[in-house]
């Protein structure tokens, strides 16, 4: 009854499905989006107003600067120009209290795996001499037909542990 005389709804049963069927719930504060739904659709928006506005002064600039092009030609270049899709450009955020800024940000790799097998091996990975991650099984030079030539590399390392001593020549007498 209170609720007829204050005009407030009372809250749906259950929850609401995001409506562009991604699986997770939407709420009515985001247009019944789900949060990352809701995201996208805001980032969307702000690059259609960049876009529309940067066309606008593009479109502005230009006819103004060669007075002989129609109206029909600058507003075909801004339809093409509009059709691009614009990618989002990752940005890094130093952390507070990081001493070296780095001009070269470190991509993220995914996870670790087997160069055999393509197993996960996380942290329990087996570097080998050729280059290449392996795991428990395959870490050894002839379950994985290792192309690093052991032999050559032993006999260096000893070639070069072990020089060769000659002694002087002496004159006998």
């Amino acid at each position: 009854m209170d609720h007829d005389k204050t005009g407030c709804q009372a809250p749906p049963e259950g929850p609401i499905l995001c409506i562009n069927n991604c699986g997770f719930f939407g709420s009515p504060a985001t247009m019944n989006l789900c949060s990352k739904c809701h995201k996208d659709l805001m980032l969307k928006q702000e690059q259609a107003k960049l876009a529309a506005s940067s066309i606008g002064s593009i479109v502005n600039g230009s006819s103004s600067s060669s007075g002989n092009e129609s109206p029909a030609v600058a507003a075909a270049a801004a339809a093409d120009i509009q059709t691009k899709p614009l990618e989002p450009k990752p940005i890094s955020v130093p952390l507070f209290g990081s001493g070296l800024q780095s001009d070269e940000a470190k991509p993220m790799e995914g996870p670790k795996r087997c160069t055999s097998c393509n197993k996960r091996v996380g942290l329990t990975g087996f570097n080998c001499r050729c280059g290449n991650l392996f795991c428990a099984v395959h870490r050894y030079s002839d379950k994985h037909d290792c192309p690093y030539d052991y032999r050559t590399a032993a006999r260096n390392a000893i070639a070069k542990a072990n020089p060769t001593v000659k002694a002087e020549k002496l004159d006998k007498i």
